[in-house]
């Protein structure tokens, strides 16, 4: 495990993140559709000033990629699982990541402490694909087993 990187030292990529930075960000953390143009006029660049930010920002790795979120209830999945994942030794929270990206499916992840390496928030359109996905998880490389518990109703939310 690395060290938590220094606000001061110049070398942390959030160091050097100014304002316009900030606000060009919490922009596109809104609307990752939102055009340059559109960013531009609410930040007082232009679009090209606004691209060339962006452009700085994903080779520093502030902005790691572009996803689209989508929404379970509009896709009809109302059933909800959470899903321990045990993992081989030497299993990194990198390769975990990488392991669930691919599945729409999973609406949150966590690392956990105790004996499961993952602790991960499924939406399924019911218990066959709930079930299906839960397998295609359990084959990824580096998961071991999972253990899973389906959401009966929320209490609080």
């Amino acid at each position: 495990m690395s060290a938590p990187l220094n606000p001061l030292n110049p070398l942390n990529p959030s160091a050097r993140l100014d304002e316009t930075d900030r606000r060009v960000l919490e922009l596109l953390g809104r609307d990752g559709r939102a055009s340059y143009a559109e960013i531009g006029l609410l930040v007082n660049l232009s679009a090209t000033a606004v691209k060339r930010r962006v452009d700085r920002l994903r080779e520093r790795g502030v902005v790691r990629g572009f996803t689209v979120v989508l929404d379970p209830d509009l896709l009809g999945w109302g059933t909800e699982a959470f899903v321990e994942v045990y993992c081989r030794e030497r299993t990194s929270p990198e390769e975990i990541l990488s392991a669930l990206r691919q599945f729409p499916e999973v609406v949150a992840a966590w690392t956990v402490t105790g004996d499961p390496d993952a602790l991960v928030h499924l939406r399924a359109a019911d218990t066959r694909h709930l079930e299906a996905v839960i397998e295609r998880i359990r084959k990824e490389r580096g998961v071991q087993r999972s253990r899973s518990s389906v959401v009966l109703s929320q209490l609080i939310g």
